[in-house]
Parts: C-alpha cells; sequence; structure tokens
C-alpha cells in the first residue's frame, strides 16, 4: 500500500486514535503532525481547555501556558469547578462518535470504548528538560512545576473518573517509551503501528 493509499484508507475507515502522554512527551506535536498524514481530525483537549480560560479572562494563548503561573492558577480553578473539565470531555466523546478523529487527551482512553489508545512515556527528568527547553528556564523551575501541575491534573481526574492518570495504562493498546528517541523516530514508530495494526483491524 503507497503512501497515498495509506492515508486515503484512513480517511474512509471511522477510526478513533487517542494519544496521551504527561507534559515533555511530545504527544501534541506528534498528534498534530499524525492527523495531517492519514487526513483526521484534530482535537485536544488542552486546547478546548484553553479557549475555556479565555472565556474566564485568562490570557491563555501563549506557547508553555499550562506551566506557567496563570496557568497552574485556572487548574486551581478547575480543581475547585469539575465542569470545565466534564463539558471538554464530553465534547470530546461526541467528536470521537462521529469517527475519523484523532484526540489529544488524557481522559478518552477511559471514557471511550472504542479506538487505538497510546500512551508516551519518559522520564520526569526529560520532561522537565524538554520543558525547561522550550520556556526557557531552569531545569529545577521545570520540574517544579510540572511537580505541581500534574498532581492538580492527576487529582482532578481522580474525582472525575477514578483513574490515576501517569499510572494507570489498563485501557492503552500501545505504550511507547520516549526517553531514548527523538521526535522524528517516535512519529515513524507511531506511522508504523497505524498502518500495521489501525488500518488492518476492523474493530478500531
Amino acid at each position: 500500500m503507497t503512501r497515498n493509499e495509506k492515508t486515503e484508507s484512513a480517511s474512509k475507515k471511522n477510526i478513533v486514535v487517542c494519544i496521551s502522554g504527561m507534559a515533555g512527551t511530545g504527544k501534541s506535536t506528534l498528534a498534530k503532525k499524525l492527523a495531517k498524514k492519514y487526513n483526521l481530525r484534530y482535537y485536544s483537549g488542552g486546547d478546548a481547555l484553553k479557549e475555556l480560560a479565555k472565556d474566564e479572562g485568562y490570557n491563555s494563548s501563549s506557547r508553555g501556558w499550562w506551566e506557567s503561573p496563570e496557568g497552574l492558577s485556572f487548574l486551581e480553578k478547575r480543581e475547585e469547578n469539575l465542569e470545565f473539565d466534564k463539558a471538554v470531555d464530553d465534547k470530546l466523546v461526541e467528536y470521537a462518535q462521529q469517527g475519523r478523529v484523532l484526540l489529544d487527551s488524557w481522559t478518552m482512553p477511559w471514557l471511550l470504548k472504542t479506538g487505538f489508545k497510546i500512551w508516551l512515556v519518559a522520564s520526569v527528568e526529560k520532561r522537565a528538560e524538554r520543558i525547561a527547553k522550550r520556556d526557557k528556564i531552569s531545569r529545577k523551575e521545570a520540574l517544579q512545576v510540572l511537580t505541581e501541575k500534574e498532581a492538580g491534573t492527576k487529582a482532578i481526574y481522580k474525582k472525575l473518573y477514578g483513574f490515576t492518570l501517569g499510572e494507570d495504562f489498563e485501557p492503552f493498546n500501545l505504550v511507547l517509551d520516549t526517553d531514548n528517541l527523538n521526535a522524528g523516530e517516535v512519529f515513524q514508530a507511531l506511522c508504523r503501528v497505524i498502518d500495521n495494526i489501525v488500518l488492518k483491524s476492523e474493530n478500531l
């Protein structure tokens, strides 16, 4: 099957792919590239939450906003009011039901009964290193904000759905360690998985 044939096959099949991973694993960049390659509609839970934050008066458009003091402030507001996350998840479920989508989401692997679900793993040290480089902050600062952000995020999803983010891998079809892989290598690995498993399956 040629590259164009694979793209056409993905477009015709009613597939749903979920990509998850903690901050610094590169999941959002990879998800967008995969959606473009396979002509799938891309939806991000994080982007949807940013839009809700914008409606609340936050300036959420900057790169690395989630790890900023303002992003962490919105995280506290989400912990107090779980309706922000619930509204986003309800909308993502609707998109998934339409099919031909790639979802960049922490919650969809647990909330959807169908679809191919991928979790990207990287050590907290490697993730802090990537965040520090991206946001031009020290590695120590990056580690501190990651720790704070992830504790709050885990608390939200534990309250809402009962799973422990980053520790419970039960829903996933594939768990890929990205510590010693660059972005191009991870992308190629996921392309092979989609070509040889997702597009050939009758159940995804």
